[in-house]
């Protein structure tokens, strides 16, 4: 009875043993585990998306437009405040 109960607790250690190695082992990985799966994410998005879009995305775009013009100094003048300034 005494062998049983002791191949028992062997097979209880080792059991433990391997949940926490693999806990640890994930905990360790955990961010290259994500940004697999992040990538075969996108990659099943982008292959979905691919038919569903179709001609609607242009091949070429124009070229990049100028920024807007600053203000003009007489823009925060006195005589811009509508009359509020005496």
């Amino acid at each position: 009875m005494q062998k049983i109960v002791n191949v028992l607790a062997i097979a209880s250690f080792a059991v433990s043993g391997a949940v926490v190695i693999g806990g640890v082992s994930l905990y360790v990985n955990r961010g290259k585990i994500i940004d697999n799966v992040k990538s075969q994410v996108m990659d099943s998005v982008a292959g979905a998306l691919g038919p569903a879009i179709g001609g609607a995305l242009p091949d070429v775009t124009g070229p990049a437009q100028a920024p807007p013009a600053p203000p003009s100094a007489s823009a925060g003048s006195a005589a811009g405040l509508g009359g509020l300034a005496q």
